[in-house]
């Protein structure tokens, strides 16, 4: 009896030893299947477009979206234009040429809606100039005929820039074409065309405004969901070195004429002003890097908002940047001229009425003389005011290609330069909530496109793409941005085949994980989607 105990005792302990060693066994598989599904949700996969033969390196190119699951891309080159459909793994199942474009096209501008495209161009023939629009199908085909919706007579001159400059509202409900002469320097002629949805003309104006000062301009024009128009009028000093003055100009969808409200400026001098429309709030945000002295250093962020409604001025504060965001922001050089070589990029605006800046380090050099903010009208590489001598253009888009400032001789090796990236987040009264830095350092020749980065919103964070340089090649970054300015390197991209160089900075995010990135490889250019 003693001995069947002993064995039932050893029998009931050997069972308990294989349960536990089962649950241990379960545990570790159970961990590391998290581990792996973890590992999976965070990776990014990348599919890559076949590199078309007739795209060469010097393809003009714009991502239009996503539309019924495909892939649109806007192609020219050649005096050609196309619009190329690629599927889900990023095939190319369509590539249908744009035959109703039968002349040199000075610019074009694409607005895509759910289920068309609007293309807007405009060429010279003959000493009159035509703006055009066609409507796309989900597959870049033309629907019905080009529509004409305006044309310029007289110009005497060959014209090789846009006269015309496209504007849509957020909501993509209002459509406006402008264009300004300035033959005038006093009193230059603002003519606005207000179309709706459908590309009905809803108000023509043709308005005067007075440009008392020899160095007036204006800049920053947008359309809110009203279809008011809304831009900046500004007043450099006698050598145009600083702004001192700046204004509101504003012109109600059906009116003909304008409304102009000066803004507060008080011993300050702007540089690379940027405005914004808060369709949420109706508010008009302005947003200036100043100094407090002609051509000096950059000492902190000038802000204002201006109601729309009640037609008043609400907000107007200048922060200063401190040391310690001085060193923070340039690891190297003098702290005072720490945000000299910075341009605002990215103004994003938040649902209560705050906002968020983001602004990167940005110069070039050419045999020692290196360009910076002082060698571009009015500050800014990004952007650039009216100019022209009887028409003058402006776009909408606020980031140009460095290479159309280049001003110095195609014999000589430009060096193009990206560097630090600034974070500031403001809460509704213009108070500093937050601030942060993505360090980089970039650099290219002769081109722009491989540096400075581009933004994928997942809505819980702020992705950064960048490159960076390591062992002579370039690798494709990611830095996340979280609401409350926490900065998180993540890991670096898989599935990235050798010799495909990434172009981030003309990235567009295409759906809400989803980053179509313009890539070369062996001279041609490409596409790649990446999933997060």
């Amino acid at each position: 009896m003693a001995f069947i105990c002993i064995h039932l005792k050893a029998t009931y302990r050997t069972f308990e030893i294989q349960i536990s060693f089962l649950m241990q066994k379960a545990f570790f598989l159970l961990f590391a299947s998290m581990i792996v599904l973890i590992t999976g949700l965070q990776a990014q996969r990348i599919i890559y477009s076949e590199p078309d033969k007739d795209d060469a390196r010097t393809l003009n190119f714009e991502v239009i979206g996503k539309m019924n699951g495909n892939i649109l891309v806007y192609k020219s080159y050649q005096g050609m234009h196309f619009i190329s459909v690629l599927d889900a793994e990023m095939k190319q199942i369509e590539k249908n040429k744009l035959d109703f474009i039968n002349e040199k096209v000075q610019d074009v501008d694409l607005i895509q809606y759910p289920d068309f495209v609007y293309l807007f161009y405009q060429y010279q023939k003959k000493g009159i100039y035509y703006a055009m629009a066609a409507k796309l199908d989900q597959k870049g085909k033309i629907i019905d005929k080009p529509i004409l919706l305006d044309t310029t007579g007289d110009v005497s001159f060959t014209n090789n820039t846009k006269i015309y400059t496209v504007l849509n509202s957020d909501n993509k409900q209002q459509l406006m074409l402008l264009k300004i002469s300035t033959k005038n320097d006093r009193s230059h002629i603002l003519t606005t065309l207000l179309f709706s949805k459908e590309l009905a003309l809803q108000k023509r104006s043709r308005i005067a405004i007075k440009m008392p000062e020899r160095n007036d301009f204006l800049t920053e024009f947008a359309l809110d969901n009203e279809g008011d128009l809304v831009c900046i009028k500004g007043s450099g000093t006698a050598q145009n070195d600083n702004i001192n003055k700046i204004s509101i100009i504003s012109k109600s969808a059906n009116a003909d004429s304008v409304m102009i409200r000066d803004l507060k400026i008080i011993g300050i001098y702007l540089d690379d002003i940027r405005l914004k429309v808060d369709n949420v709030n109706k508010h008009y945000v302005v947003c200036s890097f100043y100094s407090m002295q002609r051509r000096g250093n950059i000492d902190g962020l000038y802000y204002a908002v201006w109601d729309k409604f009640q037609d008043k001025s609400l907000n107007t504060l200048n922060a200063i940047f401190t040391d310690e965001f001085r060193s923070d922001a340039k690891n190297d050089g003098n702290l005072k001229s720490a945000f000299n070589d910075f341009f605002l990029k990215n103004i994003i605006l938040k649902k209560d009425g705050g906002f968020f800046i983001a602004a990167e380090a940005a110069y070039s050099s050419t045999k020692g003389n290196t360009m910076t903010r002082w060698d571009y009208l009015n500050g800014s590489p990004y952007y650039s005011p009216m100019s022209m001598d009887y028409y003058s253009y402006y776009s909408p888009l606020g980031y140009y290609p460095w290479g159309r400032y280049n001003s110095f001789s195609n014999n000589n090796v430009t060096r193009y330069f990206a560097d630090n990236v600034v974070l500031l987040s403001f809460n509704a009264a213009g108070k500093v909530e937050w601030s942060n830095v993505i360090r980089k350092a970039q650099y290219d020749d002769n081109t722009d496109n491989f540096i400075g980065y581009g933004v994928l919103n997942t809505g819980d964070k702020a992705h950064f793409i960048f490159n960076i340089q390591e062992k002579h090649s370039l690798t494709l970054t990611d830095q996340s941005l979280s609401p409350n300015g926490q900065i998180d390197r993540n890991p670096t991209f898989k599935n990235v085949e050798n010799g495909f160089e990434f172009m981030p900075r003309h990235a567009k995010q295409v759906g809400a994980r989803q980053l179509i990135v313009p890539c070369q490889v062996r001279g041609a250019t490409c596409f790649a989607k990446i999933e997060f």
